[in-house]
């Protein structure tokens, strides 16, 4: 379970990012990084799915069925009232996102690969 995981789970719901990705269609990182750029994007000036398509090359459409299963704007306003309640949960998910892709996954991932010697 990932840390967006975690916060995701307290907008009720039961979102699990590897559900929502199979019902979508998409990888579970890009369902991680979708959601978060549809966060980010939400307290940004202008239409947040569009801002979150350009952010991860993903469609709108799909954009807005993440958005539906995690339960519209309003979760995103609580997505980012929860981040600026637990600013340490904010915090470590920017620092893992070392290349600000708005995904820590990815980076993580290459963290442990660089711990096993592994190059690809």
């Amino acid at each position: 379970m990932s840390a967006l995981d975690g916060i995701l789970g307290q907008l009720g719901g039961n979102v699990d990012l590897a559900n929502l990705a199979a019902k979508v269609g998409i990888d579970p990182a890009m369902a991680e990084k979708a959601v978060a750029a549809l966060g980010a994007a939400h307290s940004q000036p202008g239409d947040t799915v569009s801002a979150a398509a350009t952010k991860t090359g993903l469609d709108s459409g799909t954009l807005n069925q993440i958005l539906e299963h995690i339960g519209g704007e309003g979760a995103l306003a609580r997505f980012n009232q929860i981040l600026a309640d637990n600013p340490q949960a904010a915090a470590l998910l920017n620092k893992l996102d070392r290349d600000g892709d708005g995904n820590p996954l990815n980076d993580i991932i290459g963290m442990a690969k660089g711990l096993f010697g592994s190059k690809s």
